[in-house]
This record gives C-alpha cells, structure tokens and sequence, in this order.
C-alpha cells in the first residue's frame, strides 16, 4: 500500500514547501542524533584499560543509563582486534562466539568491523560508529518527511531516537525498510512490478542487517500480485500479476543469497554461528519479553524447571508469531476484497507487531523498528504517546532495575516500573496490530481532498 502522495501530484508550490520542510526535518534529525550521540557518550573515554575499554563503562552504564551495545561489544567479539566478521569464526559448545564471529547477520557484521577501523578503544568505536550509522537516520527522516509530512517528528525528533539511535546498528535496517515503503510510493512513473522488485530488493538488504524486513515481503508480494493500486486509478480489469509476484520474490530471495553466499564459502562455520548464537539463546531477566515476566513465575527456580520454560518457549514462540502473520495476512486479503487494494504497508505493521510481541528477545531499540508505521499511517496520538511512555518505561527503567540488582538496593520500584512497560507495551502490540491493518495513510488525507468514505482510494493514495 503506498503512503502519501508522489511529488508528481502535488501543485508546483505543494513540491516546494514538502521539499523544504523534508530539509527541516533532516537538520533536525542531526541535532537529535548529536544529542543521542551525547548520552551515549557519558560512558566512553578515557581513561582505558589494557583493551581499550572505558574503566567508567562499568561503574555508570546502568546508574546513568548510557549503556550500548556498540561499546559494550568492543570486546568480546574480537572488535578489537579488528578481525574481519564470519571468516575465521565460530560458536563453543557453550554458546560464545570467538574469531570473528557476531551474532547479527552479515551486514550488521560488516558495518560493525567498518565502525572499528581506526578504533583504539570502546570510545573511538563508539564515535566512529555512530558517523557510520547517523546518515541512515538522516536519509530515513527525509523519507518520512516526504512520504507523511508533519508525522516524521515523531521519528526525527522523538524520545526513542535519543535513546536507541546508538544503542546498537539499528538505522541501516530501518532506513532499508523505509526505503522500500518510498519507492513504491514516491517512484510512480514506474510499473507496480518494477517497484516490487526494487523494493524487494531493499528488503532482502534489510534482512541481511537484522531479518525483520524479510517478513514485509509476504505482504509486498500480494501487494504485487493484485496489481496495486492501478486498478482502481483505471488500469483496466487485470488478472493477478503471477509473473511480477514471483520476480518480486526471486529479488528478495536472489539478495539474500548473493549476500550471504561469499561468507557461507568462505567461513561457513563463522557464517552458521551467528543464527546458532540466536537459536541458543534463552528467555532471561534480560530479554524484556512476556515470556519472562508472564510465563517463567509459573515454574519453579529449580534448572529442570528451567528447562522446561525454555523448551515451551522455543516451541511456543515460533508457532505464535506464525500465526500472527497468517491472521494479519487474512485481515489484510479481506480488506483487499473489500476495498480492491491490499494494505502492504498495514500488514507489513500488523506482522512486525505479532514478532515483536511474540519472539524471546524484545530490546529496548526493537522500537525504532516500529516508529516508521507509526508514522506513516494515521494512528491516533493518543495512542501513540501511550506507547512512547511504556517505552520510556522499559527502555529506561530497566537499566536502573539492574543498577539496583546490582548494588543490592530495593529493587521493588524499578521492577514495577519494568512490568509496567512491558505489559504496557504488550498490550498496545496488540491494539496496533489490529490498528495498523485499517489505518489510512497520513500523507494524503492532508493534501488532497478527501474521497467520498465508500471510496477505496479513501484507504489508499491514488498513485
């Protein structure tokens, strides 16, 4: 489903003041990012010890929480050593990666050993990284600002790019995702085939920064497949597009291989590690999922009842989060039946909510993956704010649960204040889901009359 209206059908002056206000919003984004630099930089500098580790890291990471993966994992993975990823690696019988190998797909590995190149320390490593990863925050706020006008605030200047810009290598995965929503939007002097392919294409680079994209493709290719929004701007009664489905499909599978390929070749068991490293790893105090908080009470502190968790959540987790993405693509092929477009971009929400909800591992930055649906289509603010704060509540207070843990102070307070993000973000996983599939678009209500409410198009922009 595409989201706002292309420049081509906007009026001269229209053009001009989106594109200014896309200007605004990226010089925007970059003192945001500044700032996110700044909090993240409270742990790192000098001085260091022995491997170049910040002797503050330890002592402020949670009590301040300035805490990141990427200065944390400066050691450990041998980024320090400037090995280059996957090659020489591998993962022990006990589940530490060692020679290389990191536990992100490919492209994640790759920016990660670009970011330490020339690093000296976890201090370095953070700066250069974040000069790596900053201009995907700034080319995701200019798509935004021009797909949903006003809304991309909420991505260029709201509370979770200050806290998680940095936090980990997240910018480049949504900014692939974003990329994908933007060309078959914006690029309309093209076939719907021909964007489905380009955007497939990003999806399949996506997926090789941190999976999540490579679940949009399912509802990109139905999207693909009925022909888009052509039909209703008067394209002529079509039959399904099977040819243009299964191209979509070949560029996202045909990216993922030609990625992936050359590590498989060369390092298969550093290559393997990374998604051997995912598979092994548990449910725990540190994942901020349901699972952990909802389900682990009910068995005992004893290991066999460990075990027995995480079995159940090995088994349940999967089949949950399968069934969330058939349930969204039924409500979104119902939708198409009703309104002769299928909502891609609201499945592609209502999906990424059912994984988010369902997986073992729910981190803190896993919400910048789901801001841009938040801002592209129209979700009440409400809503939204809601959101934000159960989100500040774990992204913030978990850190200081740990702090407490570790110093051994009463821990009462900031677990509850932990329980009420995570359930609190729980629930409105579930509210999206649903929202997301009927959601209209933000960008055109505002710059385009409306159609009459029987109108499909009302749901979807004319492209």
């Amino acid at each position: 489903m595409p989201t706002g209206l292309a420049a081509s059908d906007l009026p001269a002056g229209g053009v001009r003041r989106r594109a200014a206000f896309a200007v605004v919003v990226v010089l925007l984004c970059g003192l945001v990012l500044a700032l996110a630099y700044a909090n993240k930089a409270r742990c790192a500098g000098a001085p260091f010890d022995r491997d170049g580790r910040s002797t503050v890291f330890d002592v402020i990471k949670d009590s301040d929480v300035c805490y990141s993966d990427i200065q944390f994992l400066w050691l450990g993975r041998d980024i320090n050593e400037h090995v280059f990823p996957y090659v020489t690696g591998g993962i022990t019988d006990d589940g530490a990666l060692v020679g290389g190998a990191v536990e992100y797909p490919v492209l994640s590995g790759v920016l990660m050993w670009f970011g330490a190149v020339g690093a000296h320390n976890d201090a370095d490593f953070l700066r250069y990284s974040a000069l790596l990863l900053a201009p995907f925050a700034l080319l995701t706020a200019w798509m935004l600002a021009r797909l949903a006008g006003g809304a991309a605030l909420l991505w260029a200047a709201g509370p979770p790019l200050v806290l998680y810009a940095f936090h980990n290598w997240e910018l480049p995965v949504v900014c692939t995702a974003v990329a994908a929503v933007y060309v078959m939007t914006a690029l309309t002097r093209y076939s719907v085939r021909t964007r489905g392919v380009v955007a497939a294409v990003l999806l399949g680079l996506g997926f090789c920064l941190k999976l999540y994209p490579g679940i949009f493709v399912l509802p990109l290719l139905a999207y693909v497949l009925t022909g888009g929004g052509e039909r209703d701007a008067g394209a002529g009664d079509r039959g399904p597009d099977v040819r243009g489905a299964l191209l979509t499909a070949g560029a996202a599978i045909g990216t993922v291989v030609v990625v992936n390929l050359p590590f498989a070749l060369v390092g298969y068991e550093g290559w393997r590690a990374s998604i051997t490293f995912q598979q092994l790893r548990q449910a725990d105090i540190t994942t901020n999922s349901i699972w952990y908080w909802g389900l682990r009470p009910m068995f005992g502190p004893d290991p066999r009842s460990e075990a027995a968790f995480q079995q159940l959540v090995s088994v349940a987790s999967p089949l949950l989060v399968l069934a969330a993405f058939a349930l969204a693509m039924w409500l979104g092929w119902r939708r198409y039946l009703a309104t002769g477009v299928f909502p891609w971009v609201g499945v592609s929400g209502a999906m990424l909510c059912g994984f988010l909800l369902f997986h073992k591992v729910h981190s803190p930055q896993y919400t910048l993956w789901l801001v841009p649906f938040l801002v592209l289509l129209e979700i009440p603010w409400w809503l939204v704010g809601s959101y934000l704060v159960a989100d500040a509540a774990i992204g913030i207070g978990v850190f200081r649960y740990f702090y407490s843990m570790g110093t051994g102070k009463s821990v009462e307070l900031m677990e509850h204040i932990v329980q009420f993000g995570v359930w609190g973000r729980a629930s409105l996983l579930i509210v999206f889901f649903f929202v997301f599939l009927w959601a209209a678009p933000r960008g055109n209500r505002s710059m385009t009359p409306r159609a009459a409410r029987s109108d499909p198009r009302d749901l979807v922009p004319v492209v």
